[in-house]
């Protein structure tokens, strides 16, 4: 996959290793579509994804100091996209018993009438959100909308829905597991319901 260089790429990337924010920004916001969609390709899920995609641009940050502004940007974000990927890949091969343990103990687990428990917590993870991104995740996770819709009802690109999906859900993980019974209630709730899909 080829990317479409900046005019001032260079320039933008020395300014990232010294840890300049709108470098980076800018860089972000000119890569971000591509490389979801280069990692969407790969995975076949939007939701892993936009994880991914974001984890590629936070070693980014962490490692800016390794970027060679003689060499191109996209072919740098490429590789730690491809890494990626292949690790997600080694850790399911890996994890396939274990998964499917967990999934068989939790099921056994499983009480329906936990249902309006498990929406409590989640109304209460939402809560702790800001307020644009709380209408994010109940519009996109909650009614089931798509980016495009919840873009067009905020007038917002759909980079940023993403943005707000892929933060409210490491944010909500964080609550939740902050919340140990709420992760384990919500966690074999969600599991159950996915197995007898």
């Amino acid at each position: 996959m080829s990317f479409i260089r900046l005019v001032n790429e260079k320039e933008l990337m020395e300014c990232l290793q010294h840890g300049d924010e709108v470098a980076f920004e800018t860089l972000y916001r000119h890569y971000v579509d591509p490389i979801f969609r280069k990692v969407y390709y790969l995975t076949k899920s939007a939701e892993i994804a936009e994880e991914l995609t974001q984890d590629v641009f936070l070693k980014i940050w962490e490692r800016r100091e390794l970027v060679d502004p003689e060499r191109s940007f996209g072919a740098f974000l490429h590789r730690i996209a491809q890494n990626l990927i292949i690790d997600l890949y080694r850790r399911l091969a890996h994890d396939r018993v274990l998964r499917d343990h967990l999934i068989s103990s939790v099921s056994e687990l499983y009480d329906p009438a936990a249902a309006d428990t498990d929406r409590q917590w989640i109304q209460q993870a939402l809560e702790s959100l800001p307020a644009q991104r709380k209408k994010v995740m109940a519009l996109v996770k909650i009614e089931g909308r798509s980016y495009q819709e919840v873009s067009d009802l905020l007038g917002v690109s759909t980079s940023t829905i993403r943005d707000h999906v892929v933060k409210g859900t490491k944010s909500l993980k964080a609550y939740l597991v902050n919340n140990e019974l709420a992760l384990i209630t919500v966690t074999a709730s969600i599991i159950a319901a996915s197995v007898k899909k």
